[in-house]
């Protein structure tokens, strides 16, 4: 069942935008009935934990890394962790199911981690999703949700009364803000949104998500945390956003002093995380959503080193699974 710090939120902007009924509902293992895969592509639905990077990118618009973005799947259920440029494209490579999701969870509502959201919605609904897809984020999802859902009225008039005969209320999106707590509780798979500091943003989260076989932590965007320090003792995987810290200095632009300022409230150094990990001690660092500035990823790793980690570090690639 969803944790009670869960509420749905309900939001009729025109005919068939309804996000969900109001009452707290539970997402069951029923939600991943969809298993439409891209052609060619193997679909792994083993009863085994799988994280699989979609996106391990910045706002930087590099070709070879999509926007933020992470699978964790078991049998089955495939829940999506933020939704970042390219999301759909980087679904379809990995063999999961491109016809919807057992559920959405959203870390913050920064644009780089939500720009595939739109994509999410209407290219599962497309691919053949029928029912209202989960999504579970932070105060805000619903106006950005019924937003979205708004400014693509006119795609699904034309897809649903036109010769496409598209299925009705497929779009549908069932919206339920959270402000931390357990978020997802499951037949054996329990998902908990963590608050962490990530600047000005009010409400922002990591996700600890527990499995039969596993036990994985997926940082987002965030400062040094102690409740995420504490949420991954001795973990699985952690999943950390990372800076280099010998690259930090004001910038050439308009606002550029304030970027040491910025990385330091939004964000987490290379030596700072070498810490958190040490007194964490995960099995595995995965550093993703890495800040270069100019430098290199031997730089990053190096002061992760320096900050007193000695266990297994790997730098997330897109595809790339754990």
């Amino acid at each position: 069942m969803l944790g009670a710090p869960v509420r749905t939120v309900c939001r009729r902007r025109w005919r068939g935008v309804a996000c969900a009924a109001v009452a707290v509902l539970a997402i069951t293992a029923s939600r991943a009935a969809a298993q439409r895969v891209f052609p060619g592509t193997t679909r792994d639905t083993s009863a085994t934990t799988r994280l699989i990077v979609l996106g391990s990118g910045t706002p930087v618009p590099d070709p070879e890394r999509s926007g933020p973005a992470y699978a964790v799947t078991y049998g089955t259920r495939v829940f999506l962790f933020d939704a970042g440029a390219g999301v759909m494209r980087r679904v379809a490579a990995a063999g999961l199911p491109i016809d919807g999701m057992t559920a959405v969870f959203l870390t913050h509502l920064h644009s780089d981690h939500t720009l595939g959201l739109p994509d999410v919605i209407h290219t599962t609904w497309v691919m053949g999703r029928a029912t209202a897809m989960p999504v579970i984020g932070p105060v805000g999802t619903s106006a950005m949700v019924g937003h979205l859902q708004a400014a693509w009225v006119e795609d699904v008039l034309i897809r649903t009364e036109g010769t496409e005969r598209g299925r009705r209320g497929g779009h549908r999106v069932d919206v339920r803000e959270t402000t931390g707590g357990v978020v997802y509780d499951s037949a054996g798979i329990r998902i908990r949104a963590i608050p962490v500091p990530h600047g000005a943003w009010p409400l922002n989260f990591a996700y600890r998500i527990d499995t039969p076989d596993r036990s994985i932590v997926l940082g987002g965007d965030t400062a040094p945390s102690t409740a995420l320090e504490e949420a991954s003792r001795g973990v699985d995987v952690l999943v950390h956003e990372v800076y280099a810290s010998t690259r930090v200095a004001p910038e050439n632009r308009p606002g550029g002093e304030l970027w040491p300022q910025y990385l330091r409230e939004f964000h987490t150094s290379d030596e700072e995380l070498g810490a958190l990990a040490a007194r964490a001690r995960p099995k595995q660092l995965v550093l993703s959503h890495v800040l270069r500035m100019g430098g290199t990823i031997d730089e990053v790793v190096a002061g992760v080193r320096r900050g007193g980690f000695g266990g297994a570090v790997v730098v997330a690639t897109d595809l790339a699974r754990y």
